[in-house]
């Protein structure tokens, strides 16, 4: 017999909310972490772990696959949750709007900020390796 301080469902409703706090800070990051100097390095690796996974694993599991996403919708499917979207963002976009928003018009926007995030974070840190060679 397991000893357990919580229940079941508690313990399961508690993985849900540190996995999404977890998901949206990362995202964020993953959106603002070129900006400081500071972060520069570590949004480098933490946005190539994210490509990686979208593209690289996405061969196996589908395009853009994320394992917290997965991870998560295991949690949520274990505490009742049903007809889960593919995408973590679009679950989120839902839910803060209210709307069943196209997952191809949050797919597009995902993919576009993910371009832009790219360019943004190789212009500061090109432009910021020239400034220290000069």
């Amino acid at each position: 017999m397991a000893c357990s301080f919580l229940p079941l469902n508690a313990m399961l409703t508690f993985l849900d909310v540190l996995l999404t706090v977890f998901h949206i800070t990362l995202t964020l990051f993953n959106l603002t972490g070129w900006i400081w100097k500071k972060t520069r390095k570590l949004h480098g690796v933490v946005l190539t772990a994210t490509v990686a996974s979208w593209f690289l694993l996405g061969i196996w599991y589908g395009w853009g696959y994320c394992p917290l996403t997965d991870w998560q919708w295991d949690i949520k499917e274990r505490l009742g949750e049903t007809n889960l979207p593919n995408s973590f963002i679009k679950y989120q976009a839902d839910k803060l709007t209210g709307a069943d928003i196209p997952s191809s018009l949050v797919d597009n926007i995902t993919l576009g900020c993910l371009v832009g995030v790219i360019l943004a974070s190789l212009y500061v840190n090109i432009r910021g390796r020239k400034k220290s060679k000069a």
